[in-house]
């Protein structure tokens, strides 16, 4: 069963739901143990007081707020508690947007809303008002000890809730987005167009795997059963494009030829008939 990341109310207006949120995605992936070469055992960390010398329970810490590199404020859980906004048991919905008017890179982690027994209705109501509206709502929650600003959107059957970014958060690169003087033929411009068209094809993200992964995972079965380990995968060398317009016409002359060999790998129309036929 999942585990409820927050309990409270979404409000808008006087209309109040209860709700719990849940994490709708996380990253997955292969995790390794620290060990001690030496003799194969897992090490341990500690927590180290170079002041006093001696090793620390998590029992002895507090929270401090660094002044300097030796001086530290120190602040008791209670009273950071104490300071804790109206939002961390009520989401208010301060108010509704086009969805395309917030930039993918303010997302940062997503949920889902479910409400409970006694918000079923006014959930409902809110999300075929905001489904047939085609809006968003921004609303402030606290998570994990801090104020968030979120995104609730419809999403299936229910509401979807997308923490996000605080502009001084989204970072600013004095390299990226530079006016260049770089002057494109209209030659290059089409055929870049038509390879783009060419793999142009619908999302289904349940085709995307992490082959680096599954990789792992064999070395990892393979040598766990004593057996010969896969050899690795060769990695290509790319050197920067000297000829665009050769690079191009090469690529779409590679693709044009990859999608032939997959259309003749298809059984004819006939024997897809014949096999549905005698399956029925």
């Amino acid at each position: 069963m999942a585990s409820t990341v927050w309990k409270g109310y979404v409000s808008f207006g006087l209309v109040t739901v209860p709700i719990r949120l849940y994490v709708a995605a996380r990253d997955e992936h292969i995790s390794f143990n620290q060990v001690h070469e030496v003799c194969g055992t897992r090490i341990k960390q500690q927590l180290f007081c170079p002041h006093c010398e001696r090793v620390v329970e998590r029992k002895e810490l507090v929270k401090g707020y660094p002044l300097d590199k030796e001086r530290n404020l120190i602040f008791k859980e209670e009273e950071l508690k104490a300071l804790a906004p109206e939002s961390s048991s009520t989401m208010e919905i301060v108010q509704f947007v086009d969805l395309e008017d917030i930039d993918p890179i303010y997302y940062e982690t997503s949920y889902y809303s479910v409400p409970e027994e006694a918000g079923r209705r006014p959930y409902a109501l809110l999300l075929q008002t905001m489904k047939e509206s085609k809006l968003a709502a921004i609303a402030k929650v606290t998570l994990h000890s801090r104020e968030r600003i979120v995104v609730l959107r419809p999403y299936g059957n229910g509401l979807a809730l997308h923490t996000i970014y605080y502009p001084n958060e989204v970072r600013a690169v004095a390299e990226y987005g530079q006016p260049t003087e770089v002057k494109l033929q209209e030659q290059e411009v089409k055929l870049a167009e038509q390879f783009a068209e060419a793999l142009k094809k619908p999302f289904h993200p349940e085709q995307f795997k992490d082959e680096y992964e599954a990789r792992v995972l064999e070395l990892i079965e393979s040598r766990a059963e004593g057996h010969a380990e896969p050899s690795a995968t060769p990695q290509r060398k790319l050197a920067p494009v000297i000829d665009l317009m050769d690079a191009l016409k090469k690529s779409l002359d590679q693709r044009e030829k990859v999608a032939a060999g997959a259309e003749e790998k298809k059984p004819p129309q006939r024997a897809v008939a014949a096999k549905k036929r005698k399956a029925g």
